[in-house]
């Protein structure tokens, strides 16, 4: 096109196209901006729909978050609700759009084009599929809290970050709430071990999960499990995951990746120069791995933002995605940066784990509630690959200093170094992320650790455990197997140990690292189990938990 007011068609609003959208008139005055949006809302609070359900967000209006009339008034927007994009002919740069009312279509031309389409929730091939609710909008946040005025029992399929907020927000409403996972444990963005309190704090509440387990079929009053039990289920709500809605990108001829994900740059330009894509349906660089799907709102505003940067002419590189996220669930919050170990032992990595269990402010403050903290670092270069943190307090200001780490490309060790706010009420002198520091920097220098999940294994190879607890806590719950040496007497048994290869452990590793280092000075081979019997005792009642017990 020739003239000189350029035209600029975004399709999808939300956050990615919303962004997208009222940068570019920030940037260009003059421009046509038309932004396309198939539902009936083209600005709302999707990750507030599910505390809508629960009554958390009384008034559905405070999820409406512009209207297109308020888009027009202040930034000169012409947002078309409704319309749905049909075609992109990429060659004749146009869009044909149909009115979803009236079923007209028109030939939209444009000088730059934003896709973001967004994901759209997996529907499993099941029978009676089709009676499964999904969440995606605000008329999918409707149509579950009329389904549940008269309903008493409800059956989430999957464990996610969707399916526990809307089990929570369920859960609170009235309804007696079964997760079924097909996974092993619920929020596979956490380890297992780590993923283990929200199925216990779930139980605790009343409700039902059934992890390692799947629906098999949904008929009117109830589900049929994979291994044939029948649960009552007035509602089901489909929550197992998100696909990419990249169909009209293909369409287009605009590359595409195994996953369906539309393929960038590092400005969010596609393969066809004219056009950009943001949002849930585009394959994001990761900072360690290959690009990867981050159906995350904060990244889809930041790309929004960069794309209009790119059609500007004031281009910025996108940053590789870290995968920042945090959820809220019965009380517990549980927030994750990066890679899995899981992830990482499956391709091979070699990896440094560190668990932590410190209070999340100063113990003798009032109020102090206990973290579970992991650390996964690259074992030859320390650079940080990892973190998940689950606790009633804190968890989300670790998580977001080390994701600022990761950025900032600090170390594992450089953690120790960080000078963060304290006072007694807000965190610790040694905060835990300091902590993660000092205990990386131990086994930098040489100190041995093991897993929990490598435990066994060392004791069939002829390690010995030793509990350095005291009598009381040994009594309480032990390792099979273990010797109990309490810290407070180890010296004076150490020398009987010279020479042997021993595993200590502890309630959380903190004395376990005194006693290794006490029992080097002696001539043992010593190991800390990392993270103590807490860590150990998740583990090892989250691998339990996984599989499915046939007598309930």
């Amino acid at each position: 096109m020739t003239t000189s007011a350029p035209t600029y068609l975004i399709i999808g609003g939300v956050a990615g196209g919303m962004s997208a959208a009222t940068r570019l008139r920030r940037l260009d005055e003059r421009a046509r901006i038309i932004v396309l949006e198939r539902g009936a809302d083209v600005s709302f609070a999707n990750c507030g729909l599910p505390y809508h359900v629960g009554g958390v967000i009384e008034q559905r209006e405070a999820l409406v978050l512009q209207t297109p009339a308020a888009l027009g008034a202040r930034f000169g927007l012409d947002v078309r609700v409704r319309t749905e994009a049909i075609a992109i002919d990429t060659a004749a740069r146009t869009v044909t759009a149909r009115d979803l009312a009236t079923g007209e279509e028109e030939r939209i031309a444009y000088d730059a084009l934003v896709l973001s389409p967004g994901a759209s929730p997996k529907r499993p091939d099941l029978p009676g599929a089709e009676r499964g609710l999904v969440l995606r909008d605000l008329a999918d946040t409707d149509a579950i809290i009329e389904a549940a005025r008269d309903a008493r029992t409800a059956v989430i399929a999957g464990g996610g970050y969707i399916g526990l907020e809307l089990a929570e927000n369920l859960h609170a409403a009235g309804l007696a709430v079964t997760i079924v996972q097909s996974g092993p444990q619920l929020l596979g963005s956490l380890d297992i071990e780590m993923a283990h309190p929200l199925a216990q704090r779930a139980r605790e509440r009343g409700l039902d999960v059934r992890l390692s387990q799947r629906l098999a079929a949904i008929e009117p009053t109830e589900v049929v499990l994979a291994d044939g039990e029948r649960l009552p289920a007035d509602l089901v709500v489909l929550a197992v995951g998100v696909e990419p809605e990249s169909a009209l990108a293909v369409a287009a001829g605009l590359a595409v990746d195994a996953r369906g994900g539309i393929v960038v740059d590092a400005f969010q330009r596609t393969s066809d120069p004219a056009v950009w894509a943001v949002g849930d349906a585009v394959a994001k660089p990761v900072l360690d791995g290959e690009d990867a799907l981050v159906p995350l709102a904060g990244l889809a505003n930041r790309h929004g933002r960069l794309a209009a940067d790119a059609i500007a002419g004031v281009a910025h590189p996108a940053a590789p995605a870290l995968g920042t996220a945090v959820i809220g669930f019965l009380g517990l919050t549980a927030a994750t940066v990066g890679r899995t170990e899981r992830a990482l032992r499956a391709e091979g990595r070699a990896i440094r784990v560190i668990h932590t269990h410190p209070m999340d402010h100063a113990g003798y403050y009032p109020g102090a509630t206990m973290l579970s903290l992991k650390l996964i670092l690259d074992a030859e270069t320390d650079a940080i690959l990892g973190a998940q943190a689950v606790g009633e307090n804190g968890a989300e200001k670790r998580i977001d200093v080390i994701a600022t780490a990761m950025a900032g490309g600090i170390t594992g060790r450089g953690l120790a170094d960080l000078e963060l706010a304290y006072a007694p009420q807000y965190g610790s002198a040694k905060d835990p992320i300091n902590l993660l520091g000092y205990v990386d920097d131990n086994l930098l220098d040489g100190e041995l650790s093991v897993q929990w999940h490598e435990l066994e294994r060392r004791r069939a190879e002829g390690w010995r455990i030793v509990d350095v607890r005291t009598a009381a806590e040994h009594e309480a719950g032990s390792i099979e197997g273990a010797e109990l040496m309490p810290l407070d007497e180890l010296r004076t048994r150490a020398e009987r140990l010279r020479g042997e290869r021993v595993i200590v452990h502890c309630k959380v590793g903190q004395r376990g690292h005194t006693a290794t280092r006490l029992l080097q000075q002696y001539g043992v081979i010593a190991a800390n189990l990392d993270g103590g019997w807490l860590t150990w005792q998740a583990g090892r009642a989250a691998t339990a938990d996984a599989v499915p017990n046939k007598e309930d």
